[in-house]
């Protein structure tokens, strides 16, 4: 696995959770990293903490539900480390509410951050990643819930379920412009609380733990690592073997 010393990654949804995690792992591997989120201390001081590490962070707030907000993230990166070579949809969220009772406005609201943020991010890092020579990478962060749900969640499953299938169709469309494509799924991913969990919520997966943001970040590793130009247009499952899993109440 290379380094990405002289890389620049743009990270959406960069100030907490995931986000937050895969920035410290660009970071840590030589990148330079336009860190994105929506206007508060949180991503500043990211930015801040990388940068005393050595690292070399920018943090530019944005909100995704404004359509102006992709090309206005597109065109930091380039003012900033001058160029961009891999772009990463994290950015989303999600409103846990009865189907009956979801109103219009909260569906386009889900909708419009994770499914059209994820579009207009990856459009407009596709017209920089273009003029490079070397093309780019971008991995959209989808959701085991693209493929099995809770009650619900419908405005956030259809959200994921639709960044797996512009994935593919984003992989092909780019692809003459050495533009690859990728999604990861990842199931239950601790977000610092591991030593908290329960035996049983580590014992039922098949991979016997519940999944960290390393592993994550492992998987963005190896998508986006310029060695790997034949892997393109996939859906990669993380999610310690979950949805392989038959379940059947006793």
């Amino acid at each position: 696995m290379t380094g990405f010393e002289g890389k620049t990654v743009v990270l959406t949804g960069a100030a907490g959770g995931i986000g937050r995690d895969l920035a410290r792992a660009y970071a840590g591997r030589g990148a330079a990293v336009l860190l994105t989120d929506l206007s508060g201390e949180a991503g500043e001081a990211l930015a801040r903490e990388l940068n005393e590490a050595g690292g070399s962070a920018s943090f530019f707030p944005a909100d995704l539900a404004q359509p102006e907000a992709a090309g206005l993230i597109m065109e930091a990166a380039v003012r900033t480390f001058g160029r961009i070579d891999i772009l990463i949809n994290n950015a989303g969220f999600g409103i846990w509410k009865p189907p009956l009772e979801l109103s219009v406005d909260e569906w386009d609201a889900v909708l419009n951050v994770n499914l059209r943020g994820t579009f207009l991010c990856s459009r407009e890092a596709a017209k920089v990643m273009k003029r490079q020579a070397q093309g780019g990478a971008i991995v959209n962060i989808a959701s085991t819930r693209a493929a099995q749900s809770e009650p619900n969640s419908e405005a956030y499953a259809a959200s994921k379920g639709g960044i797996v299938a512009i994935t593919h169709a984003l992989a092909l469309s780019l692809g003459a412009d050495r533009i690859r494509v990728n999604a990861i799924s990842p199931g239950w991913i601790d977000n610092g609380k591991f030593g908290e969990l329960r035996p049983e919520d580590h014992a039922q997966h098949p991979a016997g733990r519940v999944g960290r943001t390393a592993d994550i970040a492992r998987a963005c590793f190896y998508l986006t690592d310029p060695d790997n130009d034949f892997v393109t247009g996939i859906n990669l499952t993380v999610d310690g073997g979950m949805t392989r899993k038959m379940i059947y109440e006793e």
